[in-house]
């Protein structure tokens, strides 16, 4: 679960490294964001010469927490660590790549350029 002031990795080659989430996006004031919730973060870390600079404020979608999702048959999944793919206002993904496996969970939240991009779906 990801809440404002938790940071986050990015799970794409967008050239932002580290994420840090300011607003959950949703209907009313919703505390926390799971997997496949949109944030509002700020690039703390990202590499240099790329499209996204340091201080800039962009939309996420949460793709791994630490925390785990019970599914309908019971199986539990969880991750190792935080992490999100930037993305525009479509829903589309900003980088070309994405790194790491992401949650299935995304498909049904309408994400599936992220799932098709993604090495792995658990």
């Amino acid at each position: 679960m990801i809440q404002t002031q938790s940071y986050s990795d990015v799970a794409d080659n967008s050239g932002a490294r580290k994420l840090m989430c300011i607003r959950v996006l949703g209907t009313g004031n919703r505390k926390y964001a799971g997997m496949g919730d949109i944030i509002m973060a700020v690039v703390k870390e990202a590499v240099p010469n790329m499209s996204l600079k340091r201080s800039e404020v962009v939309r996420a979608v949460v793709v791994c927490t630490r925390k785990g999702i019970k599914r309908c048959n019971g199986m539990i999944v969880g991750f190792g660590d935080n992490a999100a793919v930037i993305i525009n206002q479509e829903g589309n993904p900003r980088g070309t790549r994405i790194f790491g496996p992401v949650a299935r969970e995304l498909r049904d939240y309408s994400f599936t350029k992220v799932v098709s991009l993604a090495p792995e779906v658990l």
